[in-house]
């Protein structure tokens, strides 16, 4: 099945002028879904071993949490600031029009850990590129970065120049 195809633009959504991809068709087709965690498991793999999987709300969760249940490994939520409940260990990062904070439990990466970053989309690369910092924090190695859909276009990857990306569908 080409998962490319499965996917629905949504022209002009949150606003004029972009091209919003929704992952929604692929979630509500069992097929679709099974084949998509597959395939960012295979990618996964490519990566040699590591110990967890982190992924930034929401969508990541979509993703990592099947992917660590596939592979046998933990995972661990990134969040925005003051939704997780136990102690926290934070960063902010600058967006386009202004800047935002994420958080991840202090005890979620043990020193040396090796961690995989699991998200649906890479686009400019800035929340992904706080993710992994967030990891390195807490004494985590991140082992690569594994997505659902790359916009190549937005050259995201020169933002994380240094790690391995790995991605299922491009645009």
């Amino acid at each position: 099945m080409d998962l490319k195809e499965k996917l629905r633009h949504v022209q002009d959504f949150p606003k004029e002028g972009i091209d919003f991809i929704d992952i929604t068709t692929v979630l509500q087709d069992p097929k679709a879904l099974e084949q998509s965690i597959l395939e960012m498991k295979k990618l996964a793999e490519e990566l040699g071993d590591f110990d967890m999987i982190v992924g930034p709300e929401s969508r990541g969760f979509i993703f990592g949490a099947p992917l660590a249940y596939a592979m046998g490994k933990g995972f661990a939520p990134i969040r925005k600031k003051g939704k997780l409940p136990y102690r926290t260990v934070g960063i902010k990062y600058d967006l386009e029009y202004g800047t935002d904070e994420l958080e991840i439990h202090e005890d979620a990466i043990k020193p040396g850990q090796r961690v995989l970053v699991v998200d649906d989309l890479l686009a400019t690369g800035g929340t992904t590129h706080a993710n992994v910092k967030l990891v390195e924090k807490l004494g985590g190695e991140v082992v690569g970065l594994v997505f659902f859909i790359e916009l190549s276009y937005l050259h995201g990857r020169e933002k994380l120049e240094g790690y391995s990306v790995r991605s299922v569908v491009s645009f």
